[in-house]
């Protein structure tokens, strides 16, 4: 995944040290309920869309246009799923993050779903109920939108 330029700065200074550092992700679902999901170049793992917000650029903003990038697909946020601090990841190449991420339901609004990026090896809608093999982090979050419950936070309740 390509570092945002802000992150490089602070490499340089913090070497492979923890950055603590926010977070979105979105669950995007289209008009018959299905959700847009990317195979991450990273891990060849399936996934909901999610990156870093730029210093300033406000959440739900940084996920229309991470969304965007990655897919080609234009959405809109509808309301905050769930806020959660990650385990912390440590990079191949050394760099240790760890980070607070908001996830968001999103509508896709307009574009075709596609490979729009480096960030991704594939792009697709998948019924709910036809999901590929993910990550904990991403089906939690799926299954949270499907249920339709209040946002979910960390700690204070179960998803």
């Amino acid at each position: 995944m390509p570092i945002p330029d802000f992150i490089r700065d602070l490499r340089a200074k913090a070497g492979h040290h923890l950055l603590w550092m926010p977070g979105v992700s979105a669950v995007v679902r289209d008009d018959e309920g299905r959700v847009l999901l990317g195979r991450r170049a990273d891990t060849g793992e399936w996934s909901i869309i999610g990156g870093i917000p730029e210093p300033g650029e406000q959440p739900a903003a940084a996920l229309v246009r991470e969304v965007y990038e990655e897919t080609a697909v234009h959405c809109v946020p509808e309301r905050v799923l769930l806020v959660e601090a990650l385990q912390r990841v440590t990079y191949p190449n050394g760099d240790v993050c760890q980070f607070m991420d908001t996830c968001f339901l999103a509508r896709a609004v307009g574009g075709e779903a596609r490979v729009n990026d480096d960030e991704s090896l594939e792009v697709g809608w998948f019924a709910v109920d036809a999901l590929p093999e993910m990550e904990e982090f991403a089906v939690r979050r799926i299954k949270q939108a499907a249920a339709g419950g209040p946002t979910w936070f960390d700690g204070l309740g179960e998803a």
